[in-house]
C-alpha cells in the first residue's frame, strides 16, 4: 500500500507540472471542440434517440429520475461558473501574484474549491433543491419533461465520448510525457518503443465493449443512486483496462493475463482514483494522464524492487 500511496501522490504533482500540463490542455482542448462539433451537427438525432430510450421508461421513474438530474446538472454548471467567475474578475491579479507552474496548482485548487463549495451546499439543501425540482417536473407536460431528459441524455452521451477520447490521446502522448519522467526521476530511459499502435488498437476494442454495456446499463441509470453506482462500474472497466495495458506495454515487451494478474490489485486502485476526476468537468481531461504517470510509477517501482 506504501508503493500505491506513492504512486498517487506522484502522480497528482506529475501532472500540475508544465511538461504535462501542455499534453492535458491541448488535448482537452481538441477533444472538447471535437465533440462540440459532433454534438452541433447531430443534435437533433441525439435528441431522436434519447426520446426512444425514455419511451421504454415509465414516466414516474423518468420525472423522479430527471429532478435528480437537473438538480446534479445545475451543481455542476454552479461550480462551473464559480471558477469562470473567479478568473474573470481577479485574473489579472492572480496572473501578478502567482507564477506559472503555481498558475497551474491554484487553477485546480480553485475548481476543487468551487466544488467543494457547492458540493456543501447540496449536502446541507440537497432534498429541498430535489423536491423544488421534482415539483418542476410534476407541473410540466409530459412532453417537455421529456425533452428536458432527452437533452440531458443527450448531454451525457457527449461527456462520454469526451471521456473515451480523452484515454485516446492519452495513448498517443504516453511515449514523450513518459520517457520524460523516466530519465527526471528514474536517470535512465527503457521506454519500450512502438507502443501507440499497440494501446490504441487495445482502446478502441475497449470503447467498444464500453459502448455496449453502456446500452444494455441504461435502464439502470434512471434509477437515483444505484445510476451512480453503474456509472463508475462503467467508467472503472474501461479506464483500469485501458490505463492499465498502457502502463504495462511501457514498461514490458510482451503484456499479457499473467501479467496483468500480477499487478490487478494497484491497477483496480489507481483506475478508482482516476474515475472519481470524471465526476468534476474541465477536471476529467487530467484523469486518464494522471492514471498512466501513477501506474507507470508504480510499474517501475516495483521493478527496481525485484
Amino acid at each position: 500500500m506504501k508503493e500505491l500511496s506513492k504512486a498517487v501522490i506522484f502522480g497528482f504533482k506529475e501532472i500540475l507540472t508544465w511538461h504535462t500540463m501542455k499534453y492535458i490542455i491541448f488535448s482537452g482542448v481538441i477533444v472538447t471542440l471535437l465533440w462540440m462539433g459532433i454534438g452541433f451537427l447531430i443534435w437533433d438525432q441525439l435528441i431522436a434517440i434519447s426520446a426512444k430510450i425514455l419511451e421504454l421508461v415509465p414516466f414516474s421513474m423518468v420525472r423522479s429520475n430527471g429532478a435528480w438530474m437537473l438538480s446534479t446538472f445545475l451543481w455542476f454548471q454552479l461550480t462551473l461558473i464559480t471558477f469562470a467567475l473567479i478568473f474573470a474578475f481577479f485574473g489579472n491579479l492572480i496572473l501578478r501574484k502567482v507564477s506559472k507552474e503555481k498558475y497551474s496548482v491554484f487553477s485546480i485548487l480553485t475548481l476543487l474549491g468551487a466544488a467543494l463549495f457547492w458540493g456543501v451546499v447540496w449536502f446541507l439543501k440537497g432534498d429541498y433543491i430535489y423536491d423544488e425540482f421534482l415539483k418542476l417536473m410534476t407541473w410540466l407536460p409530459f412532453e417537455t419533461v421529456e425533452k428536458g431528459i432527452a437533452f440531458l441524455i443527450g448531454f451525457y452521451i457527449l461527456y462520454n465520448g469526451i471521456v473515451v477520447s480523452m484515454l485516446f490521446l492519452m495513448g498517443v502522448f504516453s511515449e514523450p510525457i513518459i520517457e520524460d519522467i523516466e530519465i527526471r526521476e528514474f536517470s535512465e530511459d527503457d521506454v519500450v518503443r512502438d507502443n501507440i499502435f499497440r494501446t490504441i488498437r487495445y482502446t478502441i476494442k475497449d470503447s467498444l465493449i464500453f459502448l455496449a454495456l453502456s446500452l444494455i446499463a441504461m435502464p439502470l441509470l434512471f434509477i437515483p443512486v444505484l445510476n451512480i453506482f453503474i456509472q463508475i462500474a462503467l467508467w472503472l472497466w474501461l479506464t483500469k483496462d485501458t490505463i492499465g495495458y498502457n502502463a504495462l506495454s511501457l514498461t514490458h515487451e510482451h503484456v499479457d493475463s499473467t501479467l496483468r494478474s500480477r499487478y490487478h490489485a494497484a491497477i483496480w486502485f489507481i483506475s478508482f482514483v482516476t474515475v472519481l476526476f470524471n465526476f468534476v468537468p474541465v477536471l476529467n481531461i487530467f484523469g486518464p494522464f494522471f492514471g498512466l504517470i501513477a501506474m507507470f510509477y508504480y510499474l517501475k517501482q516495483k521493478r527496481l524492487e525485484s
